[in-house]
This record gives structure tokens, sequence and C-alpha cells, in this order.
């Protein structure tokens, strides 16, 4: 990657990491710990370093990277890349990585320490015991043997919180339709097909899901109806996974016996914070990776990935650029955008857990080295929809992970199309195709199938799509609701070919369609299926 050698390059970690992480560093470079470097300082020096190390505090903003042309890689000593310009990095060829496994044990474990904390009242009777009190009736607690644990998400963390609770002589089911069911069996959890099941049977619900616009209130006032009386709560995970005034309604009502939390929607919480006021609300200030192992391997591994990055090897950990030729990059790059917005697409119209997951290749595109396109699909299926941060370079990983098998075809000749990329899979509903190619010098993508049916629609950042009996009226049924709800089709179309007497129709809009509004296009006489598509 570099051309200067190494001895002379130069790293600066600009904030806390390990010893051993520094002492690792130090054997290839010339490093410099400077926690004390102000952000003026940091754009005023980046030139000067070829590597740069952050955790959570430093912002590296465009402003910060607008000079840069000697910094060669950035290191997040943590999971997340939220404070680095991870756009305009790429843009100056600045590689981004990060330590997304550093802190997996230590959530996990807390979330556990939060659910035995609940259940035997630790803090509350810590504080009664310190201020001189001895109330050993007060502060009864239930046992967790024999009782069912729920796991809704079943990312790493989640996986080892299952595995926890398994320890402890507890019956666990979990919920991720992203999992294959292998990995349900070889870990002696029960599957659940849906939240409503999970909700039914247990008697402690944790949630390890990632923060997305599918996920925030995923737990809410009608997911806790469902629930059994005298439910208990955690979230260790994302702060408003579970939505807190829905909460609030559940406890007071009697439905929630207790809840404990570690993610808030608005950290530092504000002094009025609604559940600080109930006694059976644990709350701790956002601790999951907070433990010295944690921060340690934090450290290590982005020393590690840094290193790796510097002398021209594979970073494992990249977020943002995989490690492809230049050569496979320039034939295959302008295909990356269809790659992507078929793998989102695909998971949003399925019913449940994907099976069967193929990429098909076709025409000249097949004539090129496809796997970082077949990445690219696995990455867009997962993003959004499993804890951790997925990129180009773990995709394949957390994807084999949770038993997801997908097969690469390619076929060199095609009628119809000069390229044409197909995704298929089954759900539980059964066989489900996404299909698109690309149009014009710039290679601008076209969605040409969508269920079984032959459509022709460019994607758009909000769409929706709907399977309806092809008979006359109902187009113009949707367009009214839509216009009643002051929703603009910018454009749509149709696919007349009918499947089972079926046709599908595409509409892009300006604004998202509310889910409420799905279900009452769904219900609808002669129609089936109503999907909103967020591409």
């Amino acid at each position: 990657m570099a051309e200067t050698p190494a001895g002379t390059m130069r790293v600066l970690v600009k904030e806390k990491i390990s010893r051993a992480g520094v002492e690792l560093l130090k054997e290839h470079f010339d490093v410099d710990v400077r926690t004390d470097m102000t952000d003026a300082e940091l754009k005023e020096r980046v030139n000067d370093y070829d590597a740069l190390i952050v955790r959570s505090a430093t912002k590296v903003t465009a402003e910060i990277l607008e000079g840069s042309h000697r910094l060669k890689i950035i290191g997040r000593a943590g999971s997340g890349v939220d404070n680095i310009d991870v756009k305009v990095a790429t843009k100056k060829g600045i590689v981004v990585a990060n330590a997304p496994e550093s802190n997996a044990v230590a959530a996990a474990e807390h979330a556990i320490a939060l659910l035995m904390a609940q259940c035997r009242q630790i803090p509350q009777a810590y504080c009664s015991l310190k201020a001189g009190k001895w109330e050993r009736s007060k502060y009864g607690g239930v046992e967790l043997t024999g009782k069912t644990l729920g796991v809704i998400g079943l990312g790493r963390i989640g996986m080892i919180v299952a595995q926890r609770g398994k320890g402890l002589r507890m019956d666990v089911i979990a919920y991720d339709p992203y999992v294959a069911a292998d990995r349900f069996r070889e870990n002696g959890l029960e599957q659940a097909e849906t939240l409503d099941d999970l909700y039914a049977k247990a008697d402690f619900i944790t949630v390890h899901m990632p923060k997305s616009a599918d996920t925030m209130g995923l737990v809410g006032d009608e997911a806790f109806a469902k629930m059994k009386d005298g439910v208990r709560v955690v979230n260790a995970a994302r702060g408003g996974i579970i939505d807190e005034a829905a909460l609030a309604r559940a406890i007071e009502s009697g439905k929630v016996a207790s809840a404990a939390l570690d993610v808030f929607t608005q950290e530092p919480v504000p002094p009025d914070f609604p559940l600080l006021a109930y006694d059976n609300v644990v709350v701790t200030p956002h601790l999951g990776a907070s433990t010295e192992e944690a921060q340690d391997k934090a450290g290590t591994i982005i020393a590690e990935q840094v290193t790796a990055g510097l002398l021209g090897r594979f970073v494992s950990n990249a977020v943002n650029i995989p490690s492809v030729s230049p050569e496979a990059m320039e034939a295959v790059g302008p295909f990356l955008p269809l790659a992507e917005t078929l793998g989102r697409l695909i998971v949003a119209i399925s019913d449940g857990a994907l099976e069967d997951i193929s990429v098909q290749y076709e025409g000249q595109v097949a004539e090129q080295d496809t796997r970082l396109l077949t990445v690219a699909v696995i990455k867009a299926m997962l993003e959004c929809r499993v804890e951790e941060t997925v990129n180009y370079v773990n995709a394949p990983t957390i994807a084999e992970e949770r038993g997801l098998k997908v097969s690469e075809l390619r076929d060199r000749q095609m009628r119809d199309f000069t390229n044409l990329i197909t995704v298929s899979c089954k759900d539980r509903r059964g066989e489900l195709t996404a299909a698109g190619t690309t149009i014009g010098p710039k290679h601008k993508p076209r969605l040409v199938k969508i269920y079984r049916h032959d459509i022709d629609i460019e994607p758009a950042a909000h769409m929706a799509f709907f399977q309806y009996d092809d008979v006359p009226g109902m187009i113009g049924r949707v367009g009214s609701l839509l216009g009643d709800r002051g929703i603009n089709i910018a454009f749509m179309n149709v696919g007349r070919r009918k499947v089972e007497g079926r046709a599908v129709m595409g509409v892009a809009l300006d604004d998202p369609i509310p889910q409420d509004m799905l279900d009452d296009i769904a219900s609808l006489p002669g129609f089936y299926e109503a999907r909103a598509v967020e591409l």
C-alpha cells in the first residue's frame, strides 16, 4: 500500500489505547502518543502522519481530511466509526478500520449482569443497606433456572448471551430471521418463527439488534401486550429499540415486573428521565464495553489492523475499501450499486428467514470476477439487520456464522440484456426473485424483475411494491389512497406478465410510506402483498 519505507512511517495515537497496542506499533513505525492534541492541531499536522488512531472523542471530519495527502489508514479502537467521515476518507483513498469484535464478550456479560441484578434487586438492596436499613423481606427475587430467556437478535453478542443463558440452566428461545435453522440446533436454542412466538413464551427478554429505522421502537406497546404478565426485559444493545415511553406504561400496568437498561434514546439521560423514578428499573450509563479486557483488546486489534494496512497486507476490519485489484474494481465497480440495491430489495420483499440464496450473472458481467458483487449483495442483505457493523470485508464471515449459504452462477450468454444480475432465494412463502441491469455509459441501475414478475423501473430512495389481481381499477385505488395521505408518486411501472393471475406494481415515492398505509392497501380486495423498500 505504502511507498514510504516502514521504518520512516509515522503513526499518531490521538486517544488512549492499550500499552500492548502501542508497543506493537512501535515494532514497525515511529509512534506519537498525543492524547492532548486538539482538533485544530490535528488538522494542521495531519500530513505529518501515515496513520491515525482514535477512539470516540475525536471527530475525524471532512474539514480535517480535506488537506490530507499522506494519511493512508485511520483506525478506530472500538466497534463504530460514526465519528469518522468514511465517505470523504474513501474518496481520498484512506482505509478506515475498526475493532468490531473487541467488546462482544463484555457487552454480553453486561446484559447477563443486568438480567441478574434486576431479578435479585441487587442495586436496590445495596442502596437500602448503605442507608442503614436491613430489609430482607422487601428485596426478595426470582430464580433464572428453568425459566425461558428470549433473545431477539443472534449476532455475536446475542449468541454469547444465549450461550450464557444455557449455562445458567435456562431454556432459550431466540428470534433472528437472518440466521439459518442449523445454527439454532447446533447451539441448543429454540427458534422462534415470529417475534410473537417469542413474546408468548419468554419470562425474560433481551434485545441485541442494530439501530435502524426498522428496529427503533421495535418493542413497544403492541409488543408488551403480547408478552407474559410479569415479564422482565433488558436492553444493552442500542437506545430506543425498546420504546422507553411504552416501557414506562408497561411497568405502570404491571405487565413488566422489572427492566434493566444500559443504553438510552438520549445520552446522557436528563435528570428528569421518567424511568429513573421506578424502583424496579436498573440502569447503568452505557457500560457494556467498559471492561479492562475489552479496552485492551480494542487497542491491540486496531494496532494490528493499522500495521497490516501500512505494510500492504490484508486489512480484515476495513469498513470502506475491500481488498480488490484496480483492474477488477474497474470491471465490476460500476455494478456495485445495482448489486447492493438487489440485496436490499430481496430482503425487503421477503417474509421470514431466507434460504437457498443464489446470485446469477448473465451477459458481459459474467466474464468478470464477480465475487466482489456477490459480497455486495450479502452486505446489503445483512446491513441494518444484524447487530454487527457489516462491510465488504466481514459480510461473508457474518453470513457464514449465521449459516447463510450463497451460491454464485454465471452464464455469458444473454439474449435480452447486455448484463443481468438476478438474486433468488426462498422464504416461508416460496421462491423470490429480484433482477436488474444497468443502462448507458454511466451504468444507471434498472430493476427488471420483482417477485416473479417482469417489470421496468428505476430504483429510488423510497419505493413500494404491490401484488394484486390484474383487473381494472387496482392502480387507481393505490394512487387515490396515497394521494389522500399526501404521498406523491414520482413514477411507477407495472409488470403485466401474470403469475397465478397476478400482477405487480412498483412505485417510487417522494416520502416513505407508513406501515399502516401498507396494511390498508394489502387488506383491499384483490391485493396480496404490499411492501415498502428503502434504498
